[in-house]
């Protein structure tokens, strides 16, 4: 069973979702119910609104349950050297010596516009292992991308 890399507040947002779904779970049933009350269900348009409603959260909490089952939580605080690794903050220099951050994090973590990248992503694929002062280049949607490392943090 593959581990699932993430922050503690990743983790602790996967399990707050957890329970907010968890806890609608008797609302929908009741919504079922009601819903079954009112007759023939082959034309009951609410009835069949709040079992799709239950399906997508049966799956959703599912998937949750999968993910907090196989985290692995990781506190880059406790974490030091001189590599990339999951967890790394990584200043990074473009190619117009403009300086660009990202942490990188587990996938229900990452936010983009937060800095925050996930350690699948092409950035933090070509980024994981480097040191301080290597040269990466990256494949990405708008074409190719050079940068080089110019500090790495673990904060």
């Amino acid at each position: 069973m593959e581990k699932v890399p993430m922050l503690a507040e990743g983790y602790e947002k996967l399990t707050a979702d957890l329970k907010v779904l968890r806890a609608e779970r008797p609302k929908i049933v009741d919504a079922i119910e009601e819903a079954r009350a009112h007759g023939d269900l082959s034309e009951n348009a609410e009835y069949h609104a709040a079992k799709e409603r239950q399906g997508q959260v049966e799956a959703q909490i599912a998937d949750l349950e999968d993910k907090v089952s196989r985290a692995q939580i990781i506190d880059p605080a406790t974490l030091s050297g001189d590599k990339v690794i999951f967890g790394a903050t990584v200043t990074l220099l473009d190619e117009d010596d403009k300086p660009v951050k990202y942490q990188i994090v587990g996938q229900t973590e990452a936010d983009a516009s937060q800095g925050r990248i996930s350690y699948t992503s092409p950035i933090a694929r070509a980024l994981i292992g480097k040191q301080k002062d290597d040269e990466i280049e990256v494949t990405v949607p708008s074409g190719e991308k050079f940068y080089l490392v110019d500090k790495i943090e673990f904060v």
